[in-house]
């Protein structure tokens, strides 16, 4: 069983690296981000509540995405046999512990960190284009910029939590896709 977090700011290639990362080792995809986008298309109750925060560029409370992925695990079992690759969660020290709670109530834990180091303005860029291209509402400059500041405040120190921990492996998110996505299979085997 492998289980990585893939960590990087909006914009630096997190979603695209863990299709190759699926394709590669057979992991079990969580999404946060498509995960409540599903309840938001789907007018859920979390739907609701989860747009509210997505709106002003925001995190969803720790409690409530804890749950949520408690809940798709728990769903998914035969899925994740190989393990599971968590993309846009942790974002937070707590989030990371209540992952780490919640991974070794299941008998596993996360082995690596995949962190996608991009240049700001780069991932400026690439959320704009990423907009035109999906229609995705909140991928527009102003909210782009809102999600930059809440990741260097509150995300941004969990490189320095699971670099404490040996797990963080720094990947250059420069490059093509290829290039990017076999500096990270050097990284993890």
């Amino acid at each position: 069983m492998l289980n990585i977090v893939i960590f990087g700011a909006p914009g630096s290639g997190k979603g695209t690296q863990s299709d190759n990362l699926i394709k590669h080792y057979g992991l079990f995809h969580i999404s946060t981000g498509d995960v409540l986008r599903d309840h938001i298309g789907r007018g859920t109750e979390l739907g609701k509540t989860a747009k509210g925060y997505i709106d002003q560029g925001q995190l969803i409370p720790d409690d409530l995405m804890i749950d949520i992925l408690a809940q798709v695990l728990d769903d998914n079992k035969d899925a994740a046999q190989q393990g599971v690759i968590f993309d846009g969660f942790p974002r937070t020290i707590a989030q990371a512990e209540a992952l780490e709670k919640l991974l070794a109530e299941r008998g596993t834990g996360i082995d690596a960190v995949v962190g996608l180091e991009v240049p700001e303005d780069e991932l400026i860029k690439r959320i704009l284009l990423r907009g035109k291209m999906s229609g995705r509402a909140d991928d527009n400059e102003e909210t782009a910029r809102k999600r930059l500041e809440v990741y260097h405040t509150q995300t941004a120190p969990l490189k320095d939590y699971y670099e404490k921990q040996g797990k963080y492996r720094a990947i250059n998110g420069l490059g093509s896709i290829d290039d990017i996505f076999n500096l990270i299979k050097e990284q993890i085997g």
